[in-house]
């Protein structure tokens, strides 16, 4: 199966630099001026904000439609498609569909870290207003290392052995998720926080909004500092199993970065939609899990019995196929749970 990266990082780095530069200068808009001052974030604050960034990932996908239509209809990059058995427009469409797959599978694996939060916040007992100041420093550090994750997959996933091995640790990953209860939160066990214990000392009780307060000439960390380290921490982990999953849908390190970024920029309005009701979706977790094992399946491919006769003549999945598949995964895991609610002990 022979295939070629579209938008290798060498030619299209001001691509990336752009976009960056676009979610530095939102997410400094977003606490500088629309939460300046700590506040409670309502139901209606979330609704709001969840339309603006997904409409922000739309407006990104249409962009990076637009734009590979535009660029792919150069005579030589059309003649290494039509090699290919791919027009420039069947490019471009396919770019489009695989943006949104790679979002929508970001999304839907994004529920475990808001039930995470929910548990994390819970642990802390952290007032409501300090917790969108604590997600925003929370989703600027992962986007730092979902970028070096990305990077790394880029590089790593050029290897068949690496893409098996990461297209079975999804398999594993997908299954686990299904069998293992609710995942329990002991933040006294944590390595990272019981390193940060023996660096700083820690303040009885919150001190504000402030990481960091100074006594007696003593620097010490505040207990909203150790909810920021977990927080980080759990999305480090997530990581893990979401990039080797949006590779699985596509080869493109372009659309795997955008589609990730703008897809966890919303993780904040999100959690503040979902953390009142997500005992209701008690059906999800299994969704999420078929959803893992499928896309671990797409990504050892060739090498599965019967699956590969579902593979184009490209030796690809066809990604309609599976932005389809997910979505209706997606679907009816959240209508199944709202249909036959989970019985309260």
């Amino acid at each position: 199966m022979e295939t070629i990266v579209l938008f290798p990082f060498a030619d299209y780095w001001w691509v990336y630099g752009a976009f960056t530069l676009l979610v530095l200068v939102i997410l400094g808009l977003d606490l500088g001026v629309f939460h300046r001052k700590a506040h409670a974030v309502g139901l209606t604050e979330a609704a709001t904000w969840s339309v603006v960034w997904i409409s922000l990932g739309a407006a990104v996908g249409v962009a990076l439609w637009w734009y590979a239509g535009t660029a792919l209809a150069d005579p030589g990059r059309a003649a290494a498609l039509a090699a290919l058995g791919e027009t420039p427009s069947q490019a471009a469409n396919r770019i489009g569909l695989e943006y949104a797959a790679g979002y929508l599978v970001e999304k839907a694996l994004a529920v475990d870290n808001v039930f995470v939060w929910v548990m994390i916040f819970s642990y802390f007992a952290v007032p409501a207003q300090y917790q969108h100041r604590i997600l925003f420093y929370g989703i600027l550090g992962a986007i730092v290392f979902r970028a070096l994750f990305i990077g790394a997959g880029a590089i790593l996933l050029q290897y068949q052995w690496i893409v098996w091995l990461a297209g079975g640790f999804l398999i594993l990953t997908g299954l686990k998720l299904a069998v293992v209860g609710e995942p329990k939160l002991d933040p006294e066990r944590n390595p990272v926080v019981r390193l940060l214990r023996r660096l700083l000392p820690v303040t009885p009780h919150l001190e504000g909004q402030h990481f960091l307060v100074r006594r007696d000439g003593v620097l010490m960390a505040t207990p909203l500092l150790i909810v920021l380290v977990l927080v980080e921490v759990s999305d480090i982990i997530f990581a893990v199993d979401s990039v080797p999953a949006i590779f699985a849908i596509t080869d493109e390190p372009l659309l795997v970065f955008t589609s990730n970024i703008c897809a966890i920029l919303g993780l904040r309005a999100m959690y503040f939609l979902l953390a009142g009701v997500m005992g209701r979706f008690h059906l999800l977790k299994y969704g999420l899990a078929v959803i893992l094992v499928f896309v671990g399946l797409k990504m050892l491919g060739e090498v599965v019995p019967g699956f590969a006769l579902l593979l184009d003549e490209n030796g690809k999945f066809p990604i309609v196929w599976s932005l389809a598949i997910i979505g209706g995964i997606l679907g009816t895991s959240v209508l199944a749970s709202l249909a036959f609610p989970a019985r309260r002990p």
